[in-house]
């Protein structure tokens, strides 16, 4: 599974089970999409 982060968002490359169990995961830690992209952005 790959996760690609551009300056527009972010691209996630896998089988369906992987991308929806990793968007699980990333939702216990940013409730929204917004907040995760702004994080990134940052640079974490």
């Amino acid at each position: 599974m790959k996760v690609y982060v551009t300056d527009k968002g972010f691209v996630v490359q896998g089988k369906a089970w992987e991308v929806k169990q990793y968007l699980k995961m990333q939702q216990r830690r940013y409730p929204r999409v917004a907040d995760w992209l702004k994080d990134v952005s940052r640079g974490m």
